[in-house]
């Protein structure tokens, strides 16, 4: 890791990254793309160590509160946040405020904040979300190795969840003749019921490859899955989107699923919801109703 001044904190959409690169070694992981011109090695992260001043005084300058996001591009739970506490202290200043937040991550270090999410979540909104890829437990030690298994991600999800957080799931990806199976999604939605998650991204079933993120994933093929490099450029060549053979009848499994459990499925309905800011007299005025 290295530390870094970054110049601002909070995106147009009210996103922040305090962390750039990542160690979790996803081996899918879109964030290693050439696109997105990281000037260093991917898991040398770059620590923007004045985040949360930044934060502050983006947030100082707004009119009202409003939810605040984090997770979309790295992780904000990686392994040195538990000293870093960079995370934290923007938690920290997103209460202050009085904002919302939702958080997406892979890690159940997370718990370590529990506390500070019931706080922000009574004056506002906390909403905490994790990726699902694989109910193996041995093939999620190889698709992301460094991050905290599946099981560890749903009990992480569970205890939010029994702690009045609202949770949700991002389902991907779902591998091309990996974990592409019935059997496989039907594990990762009963982890879904049981947490009782509200909403679940899922932008189809298979995977996006771009220039960076695709060479690596090729090369930890060549290293787990012997052959299975050569079946995906047959398949796919350089496509963006390499869908599953079996796409429709596991999206129609997924999505009637969702219907059946009362569970937002479709990507935009899931963003707006993750976004929605409530506060305290929100609350108030919808439990005279309820």
């Amino acid at each position: 890791m290295h530390e870094i001044e970054a110049k601002t904190i909070l995106s147009a959409k009210n996103g922040i990254n305090v962390y750039r690169g990542c160690t979790h070694g996803c081996i899918y992981c879109d964030s290693r793309s050439t696109c997105y011109q990281m000037d260093h090695m991917f898991e040398d992260v770059a620590v923007k160590k004045n985040a949360p001043e930044l934060l502050e005084d983006a947030l100082r300058r707004r009119r009202k509160p409003c939810m605040i996001g984090t997770g979309s591009m790295c992780d904000p739970y990686l392994p040195l946040e538990r000293e870093a506490q960079v995370t934290r202290r923007c938690l920290e200043v997103i209460r202050r405020h009085g904002c919302g937040v939702s958080v997406l991550t892979k890690s159940d270090l997370i718990l370590r904040d529990l506390e500070l999410l019931k706080e922000i979540n009574q004056q506002a909104r906390a909403v905490v979300c994790t990726t699902f890829t694989t109910f193996d437990e041995e093939l999620c030690r190889i698709l992301e190795p460094n991050a905290p298994t599946t099981r560890q991600r749903f009990e992480m999800l569970r205890t939010m969840r029994e702690n009045g957080i609202s949770t949700g799931v991002w389902l991907c990806p779902i591998l091309p003749y990996l974990n592409d199976t019935e059997e496989n999604l039907w594990g990762l939605l009963d982890y879904c019921w049981r947490a009782g998650v509200e909403a679940i991204v899922c932008f189809g079933m298979g995977v996006t490859l771009r220039d960076g993120s695709r060479e690596y994933f090729y090369r930890q093929l060549d290293r787990h899955f012997p052959g299975l490099r050569e079946r995906y450029t047959r398949a796919f060549g350089q496509s963006y989107v390499c869908p599953s053979p079996n796409e429709k009848p596991l999206q129609r499994l997924f999505e009637a699923e969702c219907r059946d459990h009362g569970v937002i499925c479709r990507p935009e309905e899931a963003f707006a919801w993750m976004s929605a800011f409530e506060d305290g007299t929100t609350r108030a005025q919808q439990s005279l109703f309820t």
